[in-house]
C-alpha cells in the first residue's frame, strides 16, 4: 500500500443522506455532545478493510440515493460496503459498474455515481480516510452542533473531501468473496430502567408485538409504529430527565416507541422501556420506512456474550479477504513469479540447436 499526497473528492451532488462519519466522539455526554459517528460500525469496518486502512478511518455513510463524486486530485482507492452499487465513469466517458466489496482506483477526472442504499445504510471508504479537520477528536458530521471545519450542515455541490493520493505499481484490487451479514432475527433489549412505569401486560406486548419503522427517522432516531403502549398511569409517561444512550427505546405518551440512535440527545424524559444491546446497534441502521422488527429480553450476561461471538465472527470474515486483478489488467507481480522459460542457456543463431 501506498497512500500519501493530497487527493480531492469533489462533491457533485450531495444525494440524500450522505455524510462524513468515523467512530463519534465518546468521551463528551456529560456535556451535552452526543456520540454521533456511523450507525453500522461493522460495515464501516468492512468498507475501510477493503482499502487497506486500519478501520477507523472516516468514510462516507450513505442513506439514501443521488450522491455523485468527481476526483478531483488523485489517484483516489475508494471501496463501497453494504447493499449498494455505483456507476464509475472515466474520464473517457467510459462507464463501468462497481458493485460493493471491492476496492477500485480512481484517477483524476473520473465520476462515482453511487446507486441506491437498498438497506437503508451503506458506507465509502478511501484509502487513507477522508481527512476532514477534527472537532473534539472526531470527523464525523453533526448537524445540530454545526462543528467548524467538519461541514457542519449537510453537503452541498462543490464542497470538498481532502484524501490521501494512492501511489502503488501493483495493480492489484482487494475484495471479499463473500457479502458481510447481520442476523435477521429479532432485535435484542435489555429491558428498562423505568420497567416499572409499564404494566406486566404493556411489557409482554412490548417483546410479542410486531413493530414497523415510520418516516419519521434520521440519524437521530426511529419512530416505531403499532398498537400503543399503555404506561401505568398519565403521570408515569413522563420522568425527570435522565441519561440516554444509542439504543435507548423511549415510550412517550402516545405509546409509540422512539429507539434513539447516534445523534440522540445525551438526556431525555420519557421513560425507557428498554435498550438495544450493543451487538444488535448496527441492523439499527437499516430500519428503513415500512420495515418490520421484533424484541428479544436478554440480559447482560447474555449481551457480552453476543458482542464477543460478533467480534469473533467480524475477524474471522475480515481475514477472506483477497487480492485479484480487475478486468483489462494485466498482474504483473504473478507474472514475474512464474518461469516461463526454463533449461534454455544458449542457441545457435543460425540454426537454433541448442549445444
Amino acid at each position: 500500500m501506498s497512500a500519501s499526497g493530497s487527493g480531492v473528492l469533489e462533491v457533485l451532488q450531495p444525494g440524500i443522506g450522505s455524510t462524513v462519519q468515523d467512530r463519534g466522539r465518546p468521551g463528551h455526554r456529560h456535556n451535552g455532545v452526543p456520540l454521533s459517528g456511523w450507525l453500522d460500525a461493522l460495515l464501516a469496518t468492512a468498507a475501510n478493510a477493503l482499502v487497506g486502512n486500519q478501520g477507523e478511518e472516516a468514510v462516507l455513510e450513505c442513506r439514501g440515493v443521488g450522491t455523485e463524486l468527481r476526483v478531483q486530485s488523485g489517484p483516489v482507492r475508494l471501496a463501497l460496503a453494504g447493499s449498494i452499487k455505483a456507476t464509475w465513469i472515466q474520464s473517457d466517458s467510459k462507464k463501468i459498474n462497481l458493485p460493493a466489496w471491492q476496492s477500485a482506483t480512481l484517477q483524476a477526472g473520473d465520476r462515482l455515481t453511487l446507486g441506491t442504499a437498498e438497506t437503508g445504510c451503506a458506507y465509502l471508504a478511501v484509502a487513507g480516510g477522508l481527512q476532514l479537520p477534527q472537532a473534539l477528536g472526531s470527523r464525523s458530521s453533526y448537524w445540530r452542533a454545526g462543528f467548524p471545519g467538519v461541514l457542519g450542515r449537510a453537503l452541498r455541490p462543490g464542497d470538498q473531501l481532502p484524501c490521501n493520493t494512492w501511489e502503488s505499481v501493483d495493480a492489484r484490487e482487494w475484495r471479499f468473496p463473500t457479502p458481510w451479514s447481520l442476523r435477521d432475527d429479532p432485535i435484542r433489549v435489555i429491558l428498562g430502567p423505568q420497567a416499572d412505569h409499564f404494566p406486566p401486560e404493556a411489557m409482554a406486548q412490548f417483546l410479542h408485538e410486531q413493530w414497523q419503522a415510520t418516516t419519521e427517522q434520521d440519524r437521530m432516531g426511529i419512530r416505531l409504529q403499532g398498537t400503543p403502549l399503555a404506561h401505568t398511569s398519565a403521570a408515569a409517561a413522563d420522568i425527570v430527565s435522565d441519561a440516554t444512550t444509542p439504543g435507548t427505546i423511549q415510550v412517550p405518551a402516545s405509546g409509540q416507541p422512539i429507539i434513539l440512535l447516534a445523534d440522540s440527545q445525551t438526556v431525555g424524559g420519557y421513560p425507557k422501556i428498554a435498550t438495544v444491546i450493543s451487538a444488535d446497534l448496527p441492523r439499527l441502521a437499516h430500519l428503513k420506512a415500512g420495515s418490520q422488527v421484533r424484541f428479544e429480553a436478554v440480559d447482560a450476561t447474555q449481551a457480552r456474550r453476543a458482542l464477543q461471538e460478533q467480534h469473533t465472527a467480524l475477524s474471522r470474515w475480515l481475514q477472506t479477504r483477497e487480492a485479484f486483478v480487475p478486468a483489462g489488467f494485466i498482474d504483473e507481480h504473478a507474472l514475474l513469479q512464474c518461469n516461463l522459460i526454463s533449461g534454455v542457456l544458449r542457441a545457435d543463431p543460425l540454426t537454433g540447436d541448442i549445444p
